[in-house]
C-alpha cells in the first residue's frame, strides 16, 4: 500500500504540475497565461490571465504538496476546488474528454478527495515530520468541504458574467428586431 500511495501521488502531482505550466509557462502544448485567459474569459471568467494565473498557481501548490506528501490534506483541498472550478466550467461539453467535457478536472478532483482521506502514507513528509494524524475521514471531509466552498467564490463570478452577458445579448435582440 505505501508504493501505491506513492506512486498515486507523484502521478497525480505530474499531471497537476503539466497542467498549471500549460497555463503558466505555455509549456507541454499549452497557451500560456495569454491563450488560456482567452478561453477562461469565454467561459466567464474575467480577468482571464489572472484567473489563468490563479489557477495555474494553484494547481501547482497543489501538485507540490501532493508530490512531498506535505500539509496533505491542504493541497488536496486546493486541488479539488480548483478541479471543481474546471469541471463546472467544461460540464456543458458532456462528461469525456474527447468532446471537451469534465472528465479530466472530475478525475484529479477525485483522486485528491481519495487522498485526502487516505492520507499521502509513510513515505512522506507528513509521515517524517509526525503530521501523518492529518488524515482520516475528519481529515478528508474537511479538504473536500473546503475545496468545495472555495469553488463558490469564482464559480459565483462566473455566474454573474454569463448572466450579465445573457441579458445583453437579449437587449441586443431586442432592439435588433425594433
Amino acid at each position: 500500500m505505501s508504493v501505491g500511495l506513492l506512486l498515486l501521488r507523484l502521478l497525480l502531482a505530474a499531471l497537476l504540475f503539466g497542467h498549471a505550466t500549460q497555463k503558466l509557462r505555455a509549456w507541454f502544448g499549452g497557451a500560456g497565461l495569454v491563450g488560456t485567459g482567452a478561453v477562461f474569459e469565454g467561459w466567464g471568467f474575467v480577468p482571464g490571465a489572472r484567473m489563468a494565473l490563479v489557477a495555474g498557481l494553484a494547481e501547482l501548490a497543489g501538485a507540490v504538496s501532493i508530490a512531498a506528501g506535505f500539509l496533505t490534506p491542504g493541497g488536496c483541498a486546493i486541488v479539488v476546488g480548483t478541479m471543481t472550478v474546471a469541471a463546472v466550467a467544461t460540464a456543458a461539453n458532456g462528461f469525456w474528454a474527447q468532446r471537451g467535457g469534465c472528465e479530466v478536472p472530475f478525475w484529479y478532483g477525485a483522486v485528491a478527495a481519495v487522498l485526502g482521506f487516505t492520507g499521502p502514507g509513510p513515505w512522506s513528509l507528513d509521515a517524517a515530520l509526525s503530521l501523518d494524524r492529518l488524515s482520516g475521514y475528519a481529515w478528508g471531509s474537511a479538504a473536500l468541504a473546503l475545496g468545495l466552498l472555495a469553488s463558490a467564490v469564482p464559480l459565483a463570478g462566473r455566474t454573474r458574467v454569463l448572466r450579465a452577458r445573457r441579458t445583453t445579448a437579449a437587449q441586443g435582440d431586442d432592439h435588433a428586431a425594433a
